[in-house]
């Protein structure tokens, strides 16, 4: 199996935003590979091409056209200014023409122009309208798999158009005939039937929690609860499937449970909800988002909780900050004097502003870091009660609980900030190519601050990011491990009532 290393072209540091030579069909032969029948019949979807596929696909596009009005303005409105050419990663990383935002759109808009304007139908070469054959279809199977739907172009789009609106419609469509992508359609099924991403079943969950458990009391000498369906609890969490098994994911829910601890404040995980993520945003299927976020307030009303508290992932964020109440909602049975939803670096953030929380930066010594805006969270939600909390909060706890902290360059992070490359359900080996191109402007970021200030590590708060970080760093000359999660070195750094290191910490005070 290939590895990212086979795909870097140049991982040395230099401007992450350095236009690339025009490369043509460099990407043409890059696609995920198509779900199989089965895969599809578990999400009411056709498992092969429909008869008559042209038709219905253009029905589904009719459908959606009407029911979002952002979408109609995206195919109506572009006046190929040239603002988001260079603004995508993938084009960056690969130089193919058609990953410029507005070339991707122009597979979208030109179907569009030919079944719904005048002027396509009867004068197409006027206005570049294309009939949807099955050559145009696996185009667009192609370059639709190769957005993340990181929104950065609609950052620069002077009307606001966002491509990956056109990529979710586009996915939708695909699907409703018979051509879904096997790794996201995958996980929603796992997802709608087991309630995680991984089909994780109950006792795997307990397992692991009853072993942190026990790590956590020889760590630190406090016995810290890993709750899981404990009725009546304050709060209940909602994370990440990732971050119940795979490292450095697995770091950050113990810094969460160890802020719980901290805070007095009861709470658990759900074995029915035992996901944050919702990849039905990747396929743009409004069903499949309501069912997953219907297990979300189904476990809430179930446990009799009070508040429920998301994990770091970046993309479930996004999906409960903007859509839980129209999905699942109303959520009115919860606390209402606390935000509905809560991230949990809100939570953590209000306890350090009240002074409820300690730490001993210097357990973060061995790192030297830097933080990665994820785009869902960056670009798709907010934190907090002003503008830019959703930049400025997880920088506040690295810059409380750490004493070398270094952001990369402005045009580079916050709102700007360059996607992992692994986003919007392209985490799969089968587009590890894509992945790994498509990180080398972040990478370059990245090196750039190493260089700069000795930057050993990064920090960021979603699942998918730490993932894919992981995979491809060691091709661009940093350690596997070089990516943490924000939680675990708050968790490093905080200081128990009662622990080993508060005892330790009293003693050198003495």
């Amino acid at each position: 199996m290939a590895k990212p290393s086979d795909y870097i072209i140049n991982a040395a540091p230099s401007d992450p935003l350095e236009i690339p030579a025009l490369k043509p069909g460099a990407m043409a032969g890059c696609k995920p590979f198509v779900a199989k029948p089965e895969v599809q019949a578990a999400l009411g979807l056709p498992g092969t091409l429909v008869e008559n596929w042209q038709a219905k696909a253009i029905e589904k596009m009719g459908d959606l056209l009407n029911s979002s009005r952002s979408l109609q303005v995206a195919m109506d409105s572009c006046m190929k200014c040239g603002a988001c050419t260079d603004k995508c990663h993938f084009f960056l990383g690969t130089g193919d023409p058609k990953n410029m935002p507005v070339a991707r759109q122009d597979l979208m808009r030109s179907v569009y122009r030919r079944y719904f304007t005048v002027t396509g139908k009867y004068f197409p070469w006027l206005v570049g309208a294309r009939d949807l054959t099955e050559d145009v279809l696996d185009e667009w199977y192609t370059y639709f798999h190769q957005c993340s739907q990181c929104r950065r172009c609609s950052v620069y789009c002077p009307i606001g158009i966002d491509t990956s609106e056109v990529s979710m419609a586009a996915r939708d469509i695909m699907a409703s005939v018979g051509r879904g992508q096997k790794y996201s359609n995958e996980i929603i099924g796992k997802g709608l039937k087991t309630g995680n991403n991984l089909g994780l079943p109950l006792a795997a969950i307990r397992s692991t929690l009853d072993s942190l458990e026990e790590d956590l009391r020889a760590d630190t000498g406090v016995d810290i609860a890993m709750p899981l369906d404990a009725k009546g609890s304050d709060i209940m969490l909602v994370v990440p499937s990732a971050d119940l098994f795979a490292e450095p994911h697995i770091q950050g829910l113990i810094g969460y449970a160890k802020v719980f601890h901290q805070s007095g404040l009861s709470w658990t995980l759900s074995s029915y909800a035992s996901e944050a993520a919702n990849f039905a945003l990747f396929t743009g299927s409004h069903d499949h988002m309501r069912e997953m976020a219907r297990r979300i307030r189904e476990a809430a009303l179930d446990l009799g909780v009070k508040r429920i508290v998301f994990g770091e992932c970046g993309h479930a964020w996004r999906v409960a900050y903007n859509f839980l109440d129209t999905l699942a909602g109303p959520f009115d049975f919860l606390d209402q004097d606390h935000p509905i939803p809560q991230h949990i670096c809100e939570f953590t953030h209000a306890l350090i502003e009240r002074g409820q929380l300690r730490f001993d930066k210097s357990q973060n010594d061995a790192y030297r870091l830097t933080y990665h805006d994820s785009c869902n969270v960056a670009r798709g939600s907010r934190m907090g009660d002003k503008p830019g909390g959703q930049f400025e909060i997880p920088r506040a706890l690295l810059r409380a609980s750490c004493n070398h902290f270094f952001d990369m360059a402005p045009e580079t992070i916050g709102e700007h900030t360059l996607c992992c490359g692994g986003g919007g359900g392209l985490l799969g080996d089968d587009l590890m190519e894509l992945r790994a191109k498509g990180a080398q402007p972040r990478m370059r970021a990245l090196k750039n601050v190493a260089v700069e200030h000795g930057v050993t590590h990064m920090a960021a708060i979603c699942a998918i990011c730490k993932s894919q970080f992981g995979s491809v760093l060691p091709a661009y000359g940093f350690k596997r491990d070089a990516i943490l999660s924000v939680h675990q070195l708050v968790g490093n750094a905080i200081v128990l009532d009662g622990s080993i290191q508060a005892r330790a910490l009293q003693k050198a005070a003495r």
